[in-house]
């Protein structure tokens, strides 16, 4: 095998296995960024010797092996001060007489070990950006180059943010555990909400020139998978996952082939992708079979299978999509959904109707940078036969854009 096919498989493997590692390494030295470095360390001992030696027949148990031993060597040369080998002594310590059994302690899987390691890189003592790159370093495997290029973020910013939140975690001596009761409530928001923030991203870049970063939505729709096995009875993890399948399905019809967006009415929908149509069907089951109130991701997974559903863009039943956003807006009122229900109302009630409501946004000091208003309202008064206005409202919308894909489509639309 060549050097570089090995090199592939190693970056393969490590994106397979490198959280269940960095995991089981955590629950032992109590600091996820100790447990990073070691799983590092086997990450360069694999770089080494698998080009020599070929890949191993079980490459995830080789890397888990190799750290193991880089933990013990760790634990037993700097004993990590009386006081930290005190904490973590009820994983390590064997009988007293005996001494400490390094082995069983790595080796005893306590807990859930991945879902811990969620719920400690969303930790929401880490600011927002944090909690995004932390996980995607940490659970996605991405290094902070690929991290910084899919959100048009300097790579030294990214580093820094990713140290921090490590220190930010070690200094707040963050127990490595799945929080109970109102605390796991509190805390799993954090979690859904960064794998929302990841998967949206790609789905539609706030910035740059693409539209789309299909990567970002599968890093996204894996980590919400694993959640979703790791905490089957929570209904809004299998509502988020249910949500971006649905979303994903549409990724390869949202540009064309020069990759310029494709608006929703406009795409061809026999090139949606059937088979994440139905896991999101299966996965909103999942949810809906759950009783409990339906909250945000359940019912946003709810509008995005009324859209699955149509056959041709006429089809969309509108109302029901009204009626889910009322909903919607009733669990988590604000601005931006509110324009969203506007949106549903408007193809549900006509466009005179919703032009009211979004010109009540306009006052909205929270949507004054918010390129969708004026793009919203310009599509209104386009269907209402106020075209000069129109094409106003859309160069607004355009002179706020960010995205270069969306900047165009917006002054084509105030051409057009």
């Amino acid at each position: 095998m060549s050097a570089s096919v090995t090199h592939r498989a190693i970056d393969a493997v490590w994106r397979i296995e490198s959280a269940k590692l960095i995991a089981t390494l955590t629950r032992v030295t109590g600091d996820v960024g100790v447990a990073e470095d070691l799983a590092q360390d086997a990450l360069v001992a694999a770089l080494e010797q698998w080009p020599a030696q070929g890949v191993p027949d079980n490459p995830g148990a080789w890397l888990t092996t190799i750290a193991k031993r880089k933990a013990i060597d760790l634990i037993r040369r700097d004993k990590m001060s009386e006081g930290k080998h005190a904490e973590v002594g009820h994983e390590l310590q064997a009988a007293q007489d005996e001494g400490p059994d390094y082995d069983s302690a790595i080796d005893d899987p306590v807990g859930d070990d991945l879902l811990r390691l969620v719920f400690i890189a969303c930790h929401p003592i880490l600011a927002r950006e944090a909690r995004v790159s932390l996980t995607l370093r940490l659970l996605g495997g991405l290094t902070t180059d690929e991290i910084a290029r899919a959100f048009l973020v300097p790579e030294p910013t990214i580093a820094q943010r990713i140290v921090r939140a490590k220190k930010t975690l070690a200094d707040a001596r963050i127990p490595f555990d799945v929080p109970r009761g109102v605390r796991l409530k509190e805390r799993l928001a954090s979690v859904l909400e960064v794998i929302y923030l990841v998967f949206n991203e790609g789905y539609s870049a706030t910035s740059g020139d693409d539209w789309v970063r299909p990567a970002l939505c599968e890093d996204a729709l894996r980590l919400g998978r694993v959640v979703a096995e790791l905490m089957p009875q929570e209904p809004e993890v299998h509502g988020l996952v249910a949500l971006m399948e649905l979303q994903a399905s549409r990724l390869r019809t949202r540009t064309d082939a020069e990759g310029n967006p494709i608006l929703l009415n406009d795409q061809d929908r026999s090139r949606w992708d059937q088979l994440l149509i139905r896991r999101g069907f299966a996965a909103l089951a999942r949810a809906e079979a759950l009783v409990a109130p339906a909250g945000p991701y359940v019912l946003q997974a709810a509008i995005a299978a009324c859209h699955a559903s149509a056959r041709t863009a006429q089809e969309t039943d509108w109302h029901q999509i009204h009626v889910l956003y009322d909903a919607l807006v009733a669990v988590v009122p604000s601005p931006v959904v509110e324009l969203n229900r506007a949106v549903a109302i408007g193809m549900a009630r006509g466009p005179a109707v919703a032009l009211r409501i979004v010109d009540g946004l306009m006052r909205e000091p929270s949507l004054k940078s918010y390129h969708l208003l004026p793009a919203v309202r310009g599509d209104l008064l386009k269907k209402l036969g106020r075209v000069d206005e129109a094409r106003e409202e859309f160069r607004r919308a355009a002179a706020l854009a960010t995205n270069e894909r969306e900047r165009g489509l917006l002054l084509a639309r105030a051409t057009g």
